[in-house]
């Protein structure tokens, strides 16, 4: 077997060696995991060419930039290396759902090294040695090892490395599994550290600033507390036998959120009651399938039963209408809020806030409520910022997003409102365009914002 063209730590020693059919690689972050893989690659398409014969790898990133940072950062640098001449193409590959960007090496003897972003079409398009990169931020994990695993069946080769994300995905799958099929690695900071890698531990601890963040980054522990944005411990510090209780509600200032789902998705509708510094639960309305007419009925009753200050609805996508028409009934006092991935960061961090300031109080032992405010989590995405998932059952954290909204409605700027007697909803239904005599849009009926 060839020495390596570059020097490597002892555990890339050890990995790159490796020559597994099934190899898999549990790497801290910035120990070189993609560096080392691609040298292999690289290393494989070498030993063939002195053969006079082919190798074909496909290299399956988590997004476009990252295929293109292991061809370029990688591939053309080991080839390099090792004074292979190549050619390398750019171009669009185009499969049985989309095209994608496709950067392709070809080295001495035909053989090929393709990068490509991983999905389950990229997946199943090749019969090759496959190396899929960091695994566990795959979008659709599962959906993309169904797809490849028949392709490499035919004695392919294949290569999985990743930094943990949490207890799901298929990477934690074959990581944790009982089973002698695979070669696995594990390198967390103090392994590749003791190997010769300079790094200042202390200096990386302290610069990332989060325990959490430290245990699953640098030394590979998967933890459900890591990537849920809500810990059940904080969720079950905040609950109370008297909250979600409407019949204890005391007239206090009320902050409404609604989150719109019309199919698969729940509609909610979460109200606080502000007493003194604490919101408390009042009421969750839950509706799945509900015609639009049924939840603006809701959501009605829930304007007229409380004294409503301000009321913040999920305005994407079928939420236009909805809030429009919300807005058209009661003014001012409604706000839309577009799902984008600033607004839910910013709504989730208030929300956390209001948690770990157990300034929130909610129900007591409703254990679908517990598992959807547990289940969303903060995940990084392909460009590296931050985005929010949930793992979907019957929902995507709709009650979650329905108690943030409300909690950001809490958070906004202050009005002024006088109460007056509410109409019902038939006299709604009847008087549509009946307006105040002010002229901030908010109608006849319930309570008149004062700026």
């Amino acid at each position: 077997m060839s020495a390596p063209a570059v020097p490597l730590f002892g555990y890339q020693r050890r990995w790159f060696l490796d020559r597994s059919r099934f190899k898999l690689g549990k790497f801290a972050r910035q120990t070189g995991k993609t560096f080392t893989t691609t040298l292999e690659v690289v290393d494989d398409c070498f030993e063939h060419a002195v053969d006079q014969r082919r190798a074909r790898w496909v290299i399956l990133s988590r997004g476009e930039r990252q295929a293109r940072e292991a061809m370029n950062e990688g591939v053309k640098l080991h080839a390099q290396a090792y004074k292979l001449g190549f050619e390398i193409n750019e171009y669009d590959w185009h499969g049985a759902e989309g095209s994608y960007r496709a950067l392709e090496v070809e080295l001495p003897h035909g053989s090929k090294i393709t990068a490509l972003p991983a999905n389950p079409d990229t997946a199943r398009g090749f019969s090759a040695n496959v190396f899929l990169d960091e695994f566990a931020f795959h979008k659709d994990s599962n959906a993309i090892w169904k797809a490849l695993f028949p392709v490499i069946s035919a004695g392919w080769k294949l290569r999985v490395t990743s930094t943990p994300n949490g207890k799901s995905g298929k990477f934690y799958e074959l990581d944790t599994a009982e089973d002698s099929a695979w070669s696995r690695h594990v390198v967390d900071i103090y392994q590749a550290v003791a190997d010769g890698l300079p790094r200042d531990i202390e200096e990386l601890r302290a610069g990332i600033a989060d325990d959490d963040a430290w245990e699953q980054e640098y030394e590979l522990k998967y933890l459900d507390e890591a990537s849920a944005w809500l810990s059940y411990d904080l969720i079950s510090s905040v609950e109370d036998e008297a909250a979600g209780d409407p019949s204890l509600y005391q007239g206090g200032p009320c902050y409404v959120g609604r989150d719109i789902g019309r199919r698969n998705d729940l509609h909610v509708i979460w109200v606080w009651e502000e007493i003194g510094d604490v919101l408390w639960c009042r009421e969750i309305i839950e509706q799945k399938r509900a015609t639009f007419a049924d939840m603006d009925m809701a959501f009605d009753e829930v304007m007229t039963r409380y004294r409503v200050a301000r009321a913040c609805i999920d305005q994407t996508g079928m939420g236009e209408k909805v809030t429009e028409d919300a807005q058209r009934r009661y003014g001012s006092r409604v706000e839309g809020v577009l799902f984008t991935t600033s607004n839910k960061l910013i709504m989730a961090t208030a929300g956390k806030e209001r948690f770990e300031d157990r300034k929130v109080r909610i129900p007591e032992g409703n254990v679908p409520l517990r598992s959807d405010l547990h289940k969303l989590r903060k995940v990084a995405s392909a460009t590296g910022a931050p985005r929010f998932v949930a793992e979907r059952d019957d929902d995507h954290a709709d009650r979650t997003w329905a108690a943030f909204l409300g909690i950001n409605a809490a958070g906004g700027a202050r009005m002024a409102y006088g109460y007056q007697s509410a109409a019902s909803h038939a006299e709604r239904t009847a008087f549509p365009a009946a307006t105040d005599d002010d002229d901030d849009g908010a109608t006849g009926f319930g309570l008149r914002g004062r700026l």
